[in-house]
Parts: structure tokens; sequence; C-alpha cells
């Protein structure tokens, strides 16, 4: 018995379900005895501060399979976004499992138009608080030659060695007037471990400057914001565009991807969730945002007690990763669960899809 899940019939009327199932499910989807978890509720209503993540894991063995049951209601506008207060409830479609939304107050029905209550918050992917705070100190360059034509701090006003906040610098570069640009520091260099390519260098900000006049190919700038004394060599770069897509979703990689945790910024050597990593796959590679990568930890080496040979015991599924940045040849990524404390050096690679049973 499905949980007498037919009473989804109660949530089809009005137009206020959003449906989260069908096409793609019937492809390649999960069944009922297959993915979701055996205490899956039958509807959960969702608070603030939910993740996508965190609700997908309600229903799911593994959160990353959510687009296996969401495919959206085109006549629903932004159908994508999930508000404090929405119910997701789960119902039989069609004998494969279906995740439908009812929307709470934030949308009202008046016919032929919607009416939008501003105030809501549509709940986001996965924390982007520290994503953010990330991305706004930590950038890549992917051609580590590309460095010496990029514009650099030659000096700071009266001859000074270091500048801070409200200071005048010069920078040598074409730098337009009334712009602002960000200062920024070499950080790792990243190089992949098998073949020694130099896979990009990081670059951590130093502060934000706005350029206020040149002569030349010298321009003077006014340091608007400085987390770090501004040095002569530092790198003075457009501030990238880092917006942050709001409405991706979990989901495994098209095609096999093989690649280590090569770094994590700060120096930290122990991972846990919720921490920023760098990966030595990128673009190049198929990675997107919203990717998910499996993290195995290599087993440990024993000696065979028989023949005395050295043997490797097979690795661990230690974490998920969701990648949030990709770059040409790294991305940062997300730790989304972690089993075990994470190294720089563990493996990544597609997650595992592991049959689970339902009891329903």
């Amino acid at each position: 018995m499905k949980r007498a899940l037919m009473k989804s019939a109660l949530s089809w009327g009005g137009g206020m379900a959003l449906l989260l199932c069908a096409a793609l499910a019937q492809a390649q989807g999960l069944s009922w005895d297959r993915g979701l978890r055996s205490d899956a509720p039958d509807r959960y209503t969702v608070v603030r501060g939910d993740t996508l993540w965190d609700i997908s894991g309600r229903f799911l063995r593994h959160p990353w399979q959510w687009p296996e049951v969401w495919q959206v209601n085109p006549q629903i506008r932004n159908p994508h976004l999930i508000y404090p207060g929405d119910v997701v409830y789960l119902y039989d479609c069609n004998g494969r499992p279906c995740l439908g939304l009812e929307r709470g107050q934030g949308e009202v029905r008046l016919s032929p138009e919607v009416r939008r209550v501003p105030v809501r918050e549509a709940i986001e992917p996965i924390p982007l608080d520290a994503v953010r705070h990330f991305l706004r100190d930590h950038r890549v360059v992917d051609d580590p030659e590309a460095l010496h034509e990029l514009a650099y701090v030659v000096a700071g006003n009266d001859r000074r060695i270091i500048s801070g906040a409200g200071d005048r610098i010069y920078a040598r570069g074409e730098l337009q007037r009334g712009l602002r640009y960000g200062i920024y520091r070499v950080g790792d260099r990243y190089q992949d471990a098998a073949s020694g390519e130099l896979l990009g260098l990081e670059l951590i900000s130093i502060g934000r400057a706005r350029a206020e006049r040149s002569e030349e190919d010298i321009a003077i700038m006014e340091v608007v914001s400085a987390s770090q004394e501004v040095r002569n060599d530092d790198i003075v770069l457009p501030l990238e565009e880092r917006e942050l897509v709001s409405e991706f979703v979990p989901r495994a990689p098209d095609h096999d991807v093989q690649g280590t945790i090569l770094a994590v910024p700060g120096g930290v050597r122990f991972i846990g969730r919720l921490q920023v990593v760098t990966l030595d796959r990128g673009r190049r590679d198929g990675l997107e945002t919203g990717h998910v990568l499996q993290v195995e930890q290599q087993g440990e080496r024993i000696v065979d007690p028989r023949t005395g040979e050295s043997l490797r015991l097979p690795g661990t599924d230690a974490g998920l990763i969701m990648v949030f940045r990709p770059y040409e040849k790294v991305s940062y990524g997300l730790v989304m669960q972690a089993t075990r404390t994470l190294e720089v050096g563990d493996r990544v690679h597609n997650p595992r899809r592991g049959v689970g049973v339902a009891q329903r």
C-alpha cells in the first residue's frame, strides 16, 4: 500500500499545486522501492532557514536525485521557487513517487494574474551566505601567464610602502576612470598532482579601489575598502561578476568525472561539512554549477598475511560536494555531507546510485 497517497487528488485543485515529477521520472526516475527514505514524510511544511538540499534530504536517500522526481508545472510563474509556509507533499504519479507543492500565502490566485507578496524570500538551494562571503574574497586566474598583462600597484601616496582605506595609490595598467576595481594578492598555485600541469592561481582579495584619473598608463586610485594592507605589486582587476544562480538544483554530472580535492582555501588541513574546497576539475571536464560529486577516501595499505604482498584496501565513501563556482581547470565546491573527516587528496567522482528500499 502506498500509504494512501492517492489522496493527492486533494492537492490538484485550484491551480495552487506545483507538480514536481513526470517525464523525467518516467524516463529514469525513482520507483517506490528505490531511493526514497524509509521515514520520508507524506507532507513537510517549509520553514525559514530551510534549503533545497535540506528538503530533498527529508524525502530522498540521495538529495542530489531531487530533479528525478521534480518536473515543474509550466503554468505556474517562477515554479522553481519554494517559500517558507509552502507544503511539499509526496504522492503517487502513475506508479512512481512524485513531489508536489502547495503554495502558502506568498501567491494569491487572481485569475488570470498571480499577485506576489514581495516580503517573502524564496529558500536557497544550499546555504549561500558562506558561499557569497567566500566569493567576495577568492577568485582564480586560469592562465597564470596572464598575470604579467594585468594592472598592478606600483606605489603608495607619499612613498608609503603599505596603504589602507582612504589612501591613494598608483597603479600601472589600463584602468577606466570612475570604475571600481578589486585589489588582489596571489595565493595558492593549483597544480595537477599527476601531470604537473598548472591549473590556475588563487587570488585573495585585499580590498577595493576607485580609479580617479590617469596619466599615460599610470592611474591614481583611492582605496575604498581594505581587509589587509595594500602593497606594491598587488594585482588590480575589474570586479568579477559573481552573481550566484539562485535556482540551481543538485544533480549528478552528465558524464563520468574523476578528480581529487586539490586544496582548502585558508590552509585548513581537515575538512568538514559546509567548508569550501578546491577541486582539480573544471568546465573543461564538464563540471557545472550544481553538480554533486562523491568523496572517496583511499583505503589503508596492508600486508597480505599469507603472501607478504602490500595491498590497498577498497576506498570508503566519505561525503558529498556540490560545485558552486567552476573555472576552466578547477572548481570551488561546498561540502554538503561528511561522514568522516575529509582531507586534501581525497578522490571525487560521480555519486553512486545506491538502491534503498522505502517501507511503504
